[in-house]
């Protein structure tokens, strides 16, 4: 009773039985595909973040966090550059790297980036060492010109433990007979499997001091390496680092490295979207459908209340109040089958494989063999304000339609 005249009748639309089952038979529909829509579209961003998770995280346990390399040049005093860095709370790790293009030559040719690194270092900024599936890191010692290859690199090539690799670069020396290219044989001591296809298809790993040796650069490297405790974080470190240095250095970080992937990645999400939430809009489209029938239904009573002394305003607002809140409901179920569905989604993959007897996502043909989630809160909350906001503009026109009802016509022939 201390309600508002729009609320409470609204409400009691809203629980009374209707003389025509047909309305409350759409008026269920809408709340249906509301719900189907929220869950859908909670589901699949759910998964699409753990999958953007799972890249990132299998990438960056290869990848630093964060890179300061000199222009132009190799970088000389690297000792002074790791010891900088360490220094910084921000920083887990540290460890000087060369990287440089080269052509492998096995049984087949294959191009690869060729990463030289400090075996007792390289942990420090990487999992290398526990992604090797034959042969161990530590293999790779000074002077012996051993090559640890990615898992598929491996196969390309046509090589194995033992097997010798011929590495060409860019890099040209004089000799009597004109320039040519730097050759050098290494003999592959170990193979390692990351699960992302950029490293196994296209890394090898060899000894910084072979490497220095090949190019001859001395004492340069390529640049120092960082892992950071928050890699959120990178690019203000590492732009910190090159500051304390007091040279002209590159700095870079994870994200503006694999900027085009992790836009491609965000760009299908958003796309995926605005696609399911095409489903959304059919129950609001249904919404429209059952409120225009029940203002039609319903011009007798909107005519008594409008001789009452009821507004056009509180009519309008009785049907929005009754729209508003169908919107609601669809929209609570949507959320809370959302968020359970996507919390039991790896048994009911399971489930479905037992049932058919055949296994969805094969370990030899898929890197990601299960359905990784991530149950974003912003993500929930965007979805649900969407779904409320598209059942609301789906309210306005049959509750501007009953406000414009004229009592006298609608109660000529009652």
């Amino acid at each position: 009773m201390f309600k508002p005249i729009p609320v409470a009748i609204g409400l009691r639309y809203l629980r009374a039985k209707r003389r025509n089952g047909f309305i409350s038979f759409i008026s269920l529909a809408s709340i249906a595909g509301i719900a189907l829509g929220v869950t859908a579209l909670i589901t699949t961003l759910a998964v699409m973040s753990g999958f953007q998770r799972e890249i990132r995280d299998r990438m960056l346990q290869m990848a630093a966090h964060a890179t300061v390399s000199a222009y132009g040049e190799p970088l000389t005093g690297w000792q002074q550059a790791v010891n900088t860095a360490v220094a910084d709370a921000r920083v887990a790790g540290a460890a000087p790297y060369i990287e440089k293009e080269a052509l492998l030559s096995g049984a087949r040719n294959q191009p690869a980036m060729v990463r030289a690194v400090l075996p007792d270092q390289e942990g420090k900024v990487s999992v290398l060492a526990e992604k090797m599936v034959q042969g161990k890191l530590d293999s790779l010692q000074r002077g012996t010109f051993n090559i640890v290859l990615g898992k598929e690199l491996a196969l390309w090539l046509g090589v194995g433990i033992g097997d010798s690799v011929v590495m060409t670069t860019s890099d040209f020396r004089s000799t009597p007979l004109g320039a040519v290219p730097q050759l050098k044989r290494f003999t592959v001591s170990g193979i390692f499997e990351a699960g992302y296809n950029e490293y196994d298809k296209g890394l090898a790993v060899v000894n910084m001091h072979d490497m220095q040796r090949l190019l001859r650069m001395g004492d340069g490297v390529t640049g120092v390496r960082l892992r950071l405790h928050d890699m959120d974080k990178a690019w203000d470190v590492a732009r910190d680092l090159a500051v304390n240095l007091g040279g002209p250095y590159r700095v870079s970080d994870w994200t503006s490295e694999n900027a085009n992937m992790f836009r491609a990645l965000k760009m299908e999400k958003t796309i995926m979207a605005i696609l399911l939430s095409l489903i959304i809009a059919m129950g609001a489209f249904n919404l429209v459908s059952s409120q225009v029938m029940l203002v039609t239904d319903k011009q007798a009573d909107i005519a008594i209340l409008r001789t009452l002394g009821l507004t056009p305003r509180g009519v309008m607002q009785v049907f929005v109040v009754q729209g508003t809140l169908i919107g609601v409901i669809g929209t609570v179920i949507g959320v809370i089958g959302g968020i359970v569905l996507t919390l039991n989604l790896e048994h009911i993959l399971k489930a479905i494989e037992a049932v058919v007897g055949l296994q969805l996502l094969p370990e030899d043909v898929y890197y990601i063999t299960g359905l990784p989630t991530e149950l974003q809160t912003s993500d929930v909350v965007i979805i649900a304000a969407v779904a409320l906001a598209m059942a609301f503009m789906a309210t306005i026109y049959p509750a501007w339609r009953a406000a414009r009802t004229a009592p006298a016509e609608a109660l000529r022939y009652e």
